[in-house]
């Protein structure tokens, strides 16, 4: 059963902020009146339109549905263009179609501070809850993502003719601080955790228990396509069986499978897949009732993996002998933990720099090389470690003399 429309209209009275409420919607349920619909926006084009756009929801429905099948991109860019168009609607009054460069600015003063009635907790799209931000105080980076996301949105407009011209090409990005790396590297595991971490989870798939080892056996197979063979999280989840073969480059005393995905900017890459990974997605399709041997062959559907619940808060409270450090690393890795925890470890046991970028799908030599500052980094702490540790001994038996 469709969700009923819900129609957003100008705040009556903006002096009143502070009690005032807000009819909000996001854009599969939204309805705006005539007035601010853009039917008759001072920006449109009086050129032949490309697109058949009556008014301003119907062109941000033909923009996203440039990307229907992208579906990160998708969501994101129905983020920014929904909370944009609710802004412009009901607090400033407008259509987007009658913007013009002072309404961005205002915009982008919006992103820094967002009106409290636009945020809100994550809620359901359907739930009279749901509110278009997610956050008091946005990052500058997510402020400088909506403004060149609605950027390119207006350009695409005015390319097919629906908009005369693009204000936003007269407005700055918010100015974000250059970080040394955006990865936060930092929350790969160390070689020792990283170890004991899959002896647990091992332990706990062989255990009896029925269902609660089928659901470890299923966060096994995932961690380990992340850990071991590099997989952002989307990645692991979108991996389909009839790409995971054995290598012509194999033997049979050292046998050798991959595993073909399309990673990030569409681009397909080849990973290693290990034994252990191999033999984690062997027994998790098992548990399912499926052919892992026979599913390569006309079963091009089937998922390498089926998500389960998050598991890993378990183990953080329930693995024994971790240190406060350890138990606090575990508690605060996420899928792209894992992903880095190969990246570190491949690289300190000397794997070649632009191998290990091949298997992260990194489009820049840079970025992996991240990895190797962060494996001398560790080399030098250790190093002064041990002078520290020899000076404090050496001070030690001049006391005993």
């Amino acid at each position: 059963m469709a969700a009923a429309l819900v129609e957003v209209v100008p705040e009556p009275d903006p002096a009143d902020r502070l009690t005032s409420r807000l009819t909000l919607a996001p854009l599969e349920r939204l309805s705006v009146p005539h007035a601010p619909s853009g039917a008759d926006g001072e920006n449109r084009s009086t050129a032949f339109c490309y697109i058949q756009a009556q008014h301003d929801l119907d062109a941000v429905r033909a923009y996203l549905n440039r990307y229907r099948d992208q579906p990160k991109t998708l969501r994101a860019y129905t983020k920014e263009l929904e909370r944009f168009l609710l802004w412009a609607v009901v607090l400033r009054g407008k259509a987007l179609s009658d913007l013009r460069v002072d309404d961005c600015e205002a915009y982008k003063d919006f992103l820094k501070n967002p009106d409290p009635r636009f945020v809100g907790e994550r809620f359901a799209r359907n739930s009279p809850r749901w509110r278009p931000c997610a956050s008091e105080e946005p990052s500058l980076e997510s402020q400088r993502y909506a403004v060149r996301a609605l950027r390119a949105a207006f350009a695409w407009w005015v390319d097919v003719r629906y908009l005369g011209g693009n204000p936003w090409t007269a407005v700055n990005d918010p100015p974000v601080i250059q970080r040394a790396s955006g990865m936060k590297i930092e929350r790969a595991l160390p070689a020792e955790l990283w170890r004991r971490l899959r002896n647990e989870l091992d332990v706990r798939c062989g255990e009896e228990g029925g269902a609660q080892a089928i659901q470890w056996r299923a966060v096994r197979a995932t961690i380990l396509l992340m850990g071991d063979s590099g997989l952002r999280r989307d990645e692991a989840a979108s991996a389909r069986r009839e790409k995971l073969k054995a290598s012509v480059y194999g033997t049979l005393e050292r046998p050798v499978w991959e595993l073909t995905i399309v990673g990030k900017g569409q681009r397909e890459r080849t990973v290693s897949v290990s034994a252990a990974t191999l033999e984690a997605l062997r027994a998790h399709w098992a548990d399912r009732g499926r052919n892992f041997n026979g599913a390569a062959i006309g079963n091009a559907g089937a998922p390498s993996i089926a998500p389960r619940g998050p598991l890993l808060n378990v183990l953080v409270e329930t693995m024994d002998a971790l240190t406060l450090d350890e138990r606090a690393r575990l508690g605060q890795a996420n899928a792209h933990a894992f992903r880095h925890t190969f990246g570190t470890q491949s690289v300190a046991d000397e794997v070649p720099v632009d191998v290990v970028q091949k298997v992260l799908g990194h489009a820049s030599l840079a970025t992996t090389t991240i990895y190797v500052q962060a494996e001398q980094q560790r080399v030098l702490e250790e190093v002064a470690g041990y002078y520290a540790r020899r000076t404090e001994r050496g001070s030690a038996k001049v006391v005993c003399q």
